[in-house]
């Protein structure tokens, strides 16, 4: 044709071949959805990021995502995964984002029993009117938005770096986390930041919240979370 400039047959070909368009080719993957809340606060994910050592000891970081925006709520340094260690870390969450309507965490302690019994965390989550949720046991995808934060923090931040005091750890904690919820368009959010679909819940924290209720022994007030 005048004027233009016809690719080569490789070239053509290879185009063909990376889009799937040859005759015979193989059938295009089926697309795997994913699934999101609707809106934030609907659901948190929760989980603890692999320990590892450091000068002082080991560091637990604890970590917290919302399903719908991404928005990391907590990436915080803990000495162990006691239960108190953990609930202190959700009391300033609560205090500073209001309560979720759903968590969803593994079954390990602090968090959950595999013999279907009540544990203290579970039951003072559900006095504040929480409810909770387990991941399948051996099913890590099931948190999957979580297990892709934990590999990004790992590739970004630990891998490789050797930290000398607690302080240290949470100040670079704290950077890291501005720059993912504030700064790093995500692609599962049509490359927006996790705050700009953040909002924090209307359901406020109540230190002193009435007892809850619940059918003893029975697992009425959890779910299995298959989502991810």
């Amino acid at each position: 044709m005048q004027g233009y400039t016809l690719p080569a047959a490789s070239t053509v070909h290879n185009l063909m071949c990376r889009h799937d368009l040859l005759p015979g080719g193989p059938s295009p993957a089926p697309t795997v959805g994913r699934f999101e809340h609707d809106a934030p606060n609907q659901l948190w994910q929760m989980d603890f990021k692999g320990h590892f050592p450091f000068a002082e000891g080991r560091c637990h970081p604890l970590t917290l995502l919302d399903d719908h925006s991404r928005f990391s709520l907590c990436l915080a340094h803990c000495p162990d995964e006691r239960r108190l260690t953990v609930q202190s870390q959700l009391i300033a969450v609560f205090e500073r984002y209001g309560l979720p309507e759903r968590m969803t965490m593994d079954n390990g302690a602090p968090w959950g029993d595999t013999t279907g019994s009540w544990t203290a965390l579970e039951l003072w989550l559900m006095r504040q009117g929480i409810r909770v949720g387990h991941s399948r046991p051996y099913h890590p995808q099931t948190q999957g938005k979580l297990e892709r934060f934990h590999r990004s923090l790992k590739a970004e931040l630990l891998q490789g770096r050797w930290f000398t005091h607690a302080a240290q750890l949470q100040e670079v904690f704290d950077a890291w986390r501005d720059t993912y919820n504030l700064e790093r368009p995500h692609e599962a959010l049509s490359m927006a930041v996790p705050a700009s679909r953040y909002q924090p819940s209307s359901r406020q924290y109540n230190g002193n919240p009435a007892a809850a209720e619940y059918d003893e022994g029975s697992w009425s007030g959890k779910w299995m979370s298959v989502e991810n």
